[in-house]
This record gives structure tokens, C-alpha cells and sequence, in this order.
């Protein structure tokens, strides 16, 4: 039988050197890349119950853009920015995946 070679990767946690492998679902994840300031992203998949904004309009920081149901609550999606509404890529009653872009506000 000839054995898999596996590749050790350093760490350190307090002051101390230490040798681990890392899996295959670690190996293969989603790299993380900083969203824009103004792009609303669901962090739970869900369905739209109201939508307050439409294409154009000029919205204030924290002020209501949707409500997105998920889990059995009535989750109020507020602006994180102020400017102007440059895209909704949602629609009242539907159902929209975790990481789903519901609304890109222009700076």
C-alpha cells in the first residue's frame, strides 16, 4: 500500500509552534472578499414580505429598505449607507438564498 503524503502547515497560539494538516473542506472553502459598502446581502435564505425601496430613490443610512422573512421572523433590512438605490434584485413573495445581493446602493 503506498501512503498518502499529507502536508503540514505552522501555526502558533501563544508563543507555542505547532504542526497540523488541514482538511479537504478547509482546502476548498470560499475565499472571503470584503463587500462594497453599499451592497445588502441576506446572511439567511428567506422570502421578501415587503420591499420599501425601488430603483433611483435616495435613501438615508438605517432607513428601512425591506422585511425579509427567515425563520419564522420578520427580519427589518435597514440602509447601511446613504445614497442612491442603484439596483433591487428582489420582488415581494420571493424566496432568496443565503449571500443572495437584495439591494446595491450607489455611494
Amino acid at each position: 500500500m503506498e501512503e498518502e503524503k499529507k502536508e503540514l502547515v505552522d501555526f502558533v497560539v501563544t508563543a507555542r509552534k505547532y504542526k497540523t494538516t488541514l482538511t479537504e473542506k478547509f482546502k476548498h472553502r470560499q475565499v472571503w472578499k470584503k463587500p462594497y459598502a453599499g451592497d445588502v446581502i441576506s446572511h439567511l435564505p428567506g422570502t421578501i414580505v415587503e420591499l420599501e425601496v425601488k430603483e433611483g430613490d435616495h435613501v438615508e443610512a438605517g432607513q428601512l429598505l425591506l422585511v425579509h422573512q427567515a425563520m419564522k421572523m420578520l427580519n427589518r433590512v435597514l440602509s447601511p449607507v446613504s445614497g442612491v438605490v442603484s439596483a433591487v434584485n428582489v420582488q415581494v413573495g420571493e424566496h432568496i438564498p443565503k449571500d443572495h445581493l437584495m439591494v446595491k446602493i450607489k455611494i
